[in-house]
């Protein structure tokens, strides 16, 4: 069945990119077009704050935006699903078009600007799939006019909570307004404090692991101001990264200086060079998430290796289909049995450390 959706995936292309991604998220609810999944080879699992992913390749937030085709996209063998952006309110986001393929570059730029059919909507999705299995995560957000920007991201977290896996505060988007500025030192401890204080009281017994979304166009001295942060604030892991506001000089669609954040392989290089140096500034000692330009099995390989414990992808779908999940997965795991590697977790961070691989 997987084939078959990746079958769709030219036809569907054929109509503008919103279009399109509503049109596969309606066949998508329709039911699990994957089937049962096959069994991960056991290199592949990965134990993470108590959570056993059958996998490390997880769908990235952006896809799957209100939770309505969680189940659907875990069929096609992602280790795990991640909704969201959700906002508090619902709210329509920026103008249209806001949506453009980059087929050339093999590149994706929105500027949605959340989107969202609101926190109500999603926790009832979320709320009706409880109990099937399958790691779910939420990515929450705030509304572009609101007046507690961090009053937003404590709904999100109250109410989301106690129905996924983990939560992503996103506070690296670049198509709202003043939301990076959320990444400053100052303003991250105190959102960060609020949000722990949050989940406390949501879930107050094993609450879902906290991880916050950053950006990766940082300067030198916000990466290491984040990695200290990081470290000492309590929250269980960072994500690496968003979008990106550059623009490579290599690009070659007419669609390239859109206004928005950039996504697919061009972001693969820039973002994995920023999930290295988290990986170093934090000593390895907080669990990251690595995603940018992921297409292939290489690609996740060198997210791990740069200090990935999970990596995630989308842009790469558009592209490829939902099947690009197995691809992905069956890759990597060759590439671990090419250089000795048990399990994903003997990989983790070892282009930084120097250490070599059991194979050399």
């Amino acid at each position: 069945m997987t084939d078959l959706a990746s079958l769709a995936v030219p036809f569907i292309r054929l109509l503008p990119p919103e279009p399109a991604h509503k049109l596969a998220i309606k066949l998508l609810a329709l039911g699990p077009f994957g089937g049962k999944p096959a069994a991960d080879p056991p290199s592949l699992r990965i134990n993470l704050w108590g959570l056993d992913f059958p996998n490390p390749v997880g769908l990235a937030a952006g896809f799957d935006k209100d939770a309505e085709v969680c189940d659907a996209m875990l069929s096609f063998g992602f280790g795990f699903t991640e909704a969201g952006t959700v906002t508090p309110r619902p709210q329509p986001g920026n103008p249209k078009p806001r949506l453009f393929r980059l087929t050339e570059d093999e590149a994706v730029i929105n500027r949605f600007g959340f989107n969202s059919k609101g926190l109500a909507y999603a926790a009832a999705n979320l709320a009706a799939r409880k109990g099937r299995g399958g790691i779910v995560g939420a990515n929450v957000g705030k509304n572009r006019e609101t007046a507690d920007d961090i009053g937003d991201f404590e709904q999100g977290v109250t109410l989301l909570a106690p129905l996924v896996d983990y939560v992503v505060v996103n506070i690296s988007s670049p198509n709202t307004p003043g939301l990076r500025a959320l990444q400053r030192r100052s303003t991250v401890i105190a959102l960060i404090e609020r949000l722990l204080k949050a989940r406390a009281i949501a879930v107050p017994q094993n609450p879902p692991p906290l991880i916050v979304k950053i950006a990766p166009d940082l300067t030198e001295e916000e990466r290491a101001d984040l990695a200290e942060v990081a470290v000492s604030s309590g929250i269980d892991g960072l994500m690496i990264g968003n979008t990106t506001l550059a623009r490579p000089p290599e690009l070659q669609s007419r669609y390239a200086h859109e206004p928005g954040g950039l996504s697919g392989k061009p972001l693969f290089q820039p973002s994995t060079e920023v999930l290295m140096d988290m990986y170093r500034l934090t000593n390895g000692r907080i669990p990251l998430i690595g995603a940018g330009g992921i297409a292939s099995g290489a690609d996740a390989y060198a997210k791990i290796r740069a200090g990935a414990s999970l990596v995630q992808f989308y842009s790469a779908m558009v592209f490829r289909g939902p099947g690009l999940a197995a691809t992905v997965k069956s890759e990597l795991a060759d590439l671990l049995a090419r250089d000795g590697y048990a399990t994903v977790a003997e990989a983790i961070g070892t282009a930084v450390t120097g250490k070599p691989s059991p194979a050399a």
